[in-house]
């Protein structure tokens, strides 16, 4: 009888351990930045989400796409935006136990696709990568300061990325000096392959805007077929490199055809499709929340006014007001 109840408590210590380890996910919301201060009331709506991770993130600006300066940090962007604005949307996260991925990132002047920054002279490249170390430098500090658990080196900077891998290599080495967690690059959906220093990061980062469907108004089924091939790229590329793998940004706008061209983000009138959304949401989560491999991901994007963004008559990113604000809630809450 005794050796009954101690073996019963060994399998039962044995089974709590095993669960203990189980590596909670990033449920993450990508922060928009705004123009004030924020504080609990901004915060409440995240933790009613389920959300444990945000990411925050400051911008740095350019000219164009061949300019070579990284201007940022100024007094006319907007608070969020700047360092002061990081570490204040930090601190306050940081009450409600929220986790932070600080994720820096490169505007270009019109909107133009950061993937293809690109210098015309060799004395322009040395003058991008000044400025672009100093950038991301400044916030890799802070990001220690205010204890980030993950910090973004760049997102969707392709031909920077190919053209000048000595250079972030040593940037890298940099950052690993004055930021002791972890590490993450956001590679556009269509780069992550060709990503040359995932052996320096300790996630796979992807902005998962994949094309999935043609179909008008696709259900679960109609994009969890569309992840197939895009899942076995993604998993045989995590199984090279045996890093998890953190969709650093994903998400869908509440129009029709949201599936074929999710990274598009060009206003269009009328067209609400509140359940495309809510079902391309359900499919991202059901192929890769349940993967060991799979570390979580960013929901873009989460206004800090949830009172007064989103809705059943908005067709842009947000989930908020809308049925996929509830799905993320339940999905979230797992």
């Amino acid at each position: 009888m005794k050796l009954k109840i101690f073996l019963l408590g060994f399998f039962l210590i044995v089974f709590h351990s095993c669960n203990s380890q189980k590596k909670e996910k990033i449920n993450g919301l990508s922060f928009v930045s705004s123009s004030e201060a924020i504080n609990k009331k901004h915060v409440l709506p995240v933790k009613k989400a389920s959300a444990n991770y945000v990411s925050l993130m400051p911008f740095g600006f350019i000219k164009d796409l061949s300019s070579p300066e990284v201007k940022y940090n100024s007094s006319r962007q907007w608070f969020g935006e700047t360092k002061k604005g990081v570490k204040q949307y930090g601190e306050e996260f940081r009450k409600e136990h929220i986790k932070i991925m600080v994720k820096p990132q490169i505007w270009v002047w019109r909107g133009e696709f950061t993937g293809y920054i690109e210098m015309k002279s060799e004395e322009n490249w040395k003058l991008l990568e000044n400025t672009y170390s100093k950038f991301i430098l400044e916030y890799a500090q802070l990001s220690e300061e205010i204890k980030a658990d993950v910090f973004c080196i760049g997102t969707e900077l392709e031909k920077f990325v190919m053209n000048r891998p000595k250079y972030w290599n040593n940037l890298i080495k940099e950052i690993k000096k004055v930021y002791k967690g972890k590490l993450t690059y956001a590679a556009n959906w269509d780069e992550f392959k060709r990503v040359p220093f995932w052996k320096q990061m300790d996630y796979i980062g992807i902005d998962a805007y994949f094309p999935l469907s043609d179909k008008k108004s696709p259900s679960v089924s109609d994009f969890e077929l569309g992840w197939k091939s895009h899942k076995e790229t993604i998993e045989k590329l995590q199984k090279q490199f045996r890093k998890p793998v953190v969709f650093t940004e994903y998400g869908y706008r509440s129009v029709n055809y949201t599936g074929k061209e999710p990274w598009k983000s060009d206003r269009i009138t009328g067209e609400v499709n509140l359940l495309a959304q809510e079902n391309a949401t359900q499919a991202i989560y059901n192929q890769f929340w349940k993967e060991d491999w799979f570390a979580g991901g960013f929901l873009w994007k989460w206004f800090h006014n949830h009172g007064k963004v989103g809705g059943e008559n908005n067709n842009r990113f947000t989930p908020q007001n809308k049925p996929t604000e509830k799905l993320i809630q339940k999905l979230y809450a797992q």
